[in-house]
């Protein structure tokens, strides 16, 4: 089912808020506004259940249909709170679906409600946002990030592709002149350092750097080939997907992405190995290390330990 929410748009788009979120997340940071404005996403049973709900919204800066929208989750809720046709609401607000992004919504609601069983062949609702020109209302608040964040954040991420020691080859075998590279290289770290982006202890500390820094992936702490951006990642056989872009290595938080704290930025995103990022999801970095020791307890925590698991699993499991 086509999402609510936008994916492979700029973190500056327009931010879907929900509105038990509001209090928390109005700005982006103290004074700041979100650059491509905002849009409030109310429970139809707040909205219809709540006595003048229009004068509390007003009160917060919000107007439905202009930056705030009904959203339309579950069925009952569609069931029991859409008995306006496309005519009013008591308001005056005609009930139909939204569809811009900014100002005027051109409309009050979205709705994204899946389909029930075949057998009793309740179809899916996709209300709003549903076009080609105009599919997805925003991106979640969490993902935001300013457009000088995203500046300096992708030259920090450049200055540490710079530093992995095989950097100058790597980019050379992928085609750019051996001159440019290491004038590129040149360039590139002492733009980064200019902007405050090197600060080489700091990023040591966050474990993007090793003590000779060079880059290494936050959780591993192995060092990262400049090779390894360009390398698909392995499949296994015979459940291989066509198509498939996923890279060595990707972008990885340090601390998680969350609501109410925006962590898309310098110093808290560097480079780490895809499978290092599944393995820590969204628990962030710490809690998934804890785990992970947790788990090397448990299994004796030693390499001996480790090959006998393996020798007693071989001999359980059998041909």
């Amino acid at each position: 089912m086509k999402q609510i929410y936008q994916n492979r748009v700029s973190r500056n788009s327009t931010v879907l808020i929900p509105f038990s979120d509001w209090e928390e997340c109005r700005e982006p940071a103290p004074g700041e506004k979100y650059e491509n404005g905002f849009i409030v996403l109310l429970q139809p049973s707040w909205y219809f259940e709540t006595q003048d709900a229009d004068g509390v919204l007003a009160k917060e800066g919000l107007e439905l249909g202009v930056n705030a929208l009904l959203y339309y989750q579950r069925r009952s809720d569609w069931n029991h709170y859409t008995n306006y046709g496309t005519g009013p609401l008591p308001n005056g607000k005609l009930f139909r679906p939204a569809n811009a992004r900014q100002g005027d919504l051109d409309g009050i609601y979205v709705a994204r409600i899946h389909g029930t069983t075949a057998t009793e062949g309740v179809a899916q609702l996709v209300h709003g946002f549903n076009e080609t020109s105009s599919r997805g209302a925003g991106i979640r608040v969490y993902e935001y990030a300013s457009n000088e964040n995203l500046e300096h954040t992708r030259l920090q991420l450049e200055a540490l592709l710079w530093l992995c020691e095989d950097a100058v080859d790597a980019l050379t075998d992928a085609g750019m002149d051996r001159k440019d590279a290491e004038a590129r290289r040149i360039l590139q770290l002492s733009n980064a350092d200019a902007a405050g982006l090197l600060d080489l202890d700091r990023l040591e500390k966050i474990r993007m750097i090793d003590g000779e820094h060079r880059t290494v992936c936050p959780l591993c702490l192995i060092r990262i080939p400049a090779a390894d951006y360009l390398k698909l990642t392995v499949q296994a056989e015979g459940r291989e997907v066509e198509d498939l872009t996923t890279t060595e290595v990707s972008l990885f938080h340090i601390q998680e992405l969350r609501v109410g704290k925006l962590e898309h930025r310098p110093y808290n995103l560097g480079w780490g190995h895809h499978f290092c990022n599944v393995v820590v999801k969204d628990a962030g970095l710490i809690p998934t290390l804890q785990w992970m020791k947790g788990v090397l307890d448990n299994n004796g925590d030693s390499w001996e330990a480790i090959a006998e698991v393996a020798e007693s699993i071989e001999e359980g499991v059998g041909d």
